[in-house]
């Protein structure tokens, strides 16, 4: 079983990724993309296992969102690692929107990003590359605080100063 990083420890991963092509659904924990399931949602709420969605980063979430917050998996696909569009829709899942569940980031990162994806309220982590997922975790504690607010710190550091 594959694996990847979740909260800062590597796991197994149980989610197929299902491309929008397939016809047939696996049994099992599945990863839609969004349009695959917003047309599909009677059929997916029979389907044996859990249902999460992936959304590409050049997707406006504003006119699906409502749909899908209570899913326990939402991933965001990075085409290539210089696109930080992916960074916004985080954001706006967990502060705007409240979303609990895991946020995670799939595609082209880099281990350079971890950090800043998860300040934004990514908690998941599949690389694209083979890549040592051990040392790839120490990437999510490079920094030991941050001046601005962020998802993780919702004060800023001249205010937990005082």
């Amino acid at each position: 079983m594959p694996q990847y990083l979740k909260d800062g420890a590597v796991v197994d991963n149980s989610w197929q990724q299902v491309s929008a092509d397939t016809e047939t659904l696996p049994q099992g924990d599945i990863l839609l993309p969004v349009s695959q399931w917003q047309e599909q949602q009677e059929t997916l709420a029979s389907h044996v296992g859990a249902v999460g969605v992936w959304i590409d980063s050049h997707e406006e979430i504003e006119g699906f969102v409502e749909s899908i917050i209570g899913l326990p998996l939402i991933a965001i696909n990075f085409p290539k690692f210089a696109d930080g569009r992916g960074f916004s829709i985080a954001r706006l899942l967990r502060e705007r929107y409240g979303y609990q569940g895991e946020i995670r980031a799939v595609g082209q990162i880099i281990r350079d990003q971890l950090f800043l994806m998860q300040r934004c309220g990514f908690n998941g982590f599949v690389f694209d590359a083979d890549i040592d997922l051990v040392e790839a975790s120490k990437s999510l504690q490079d920094f030991s605080d941050a001046y601005q607010v962020a998802v993780d710190q919702p004060e800023p550091l001249f205010k937990r100063r005082a």
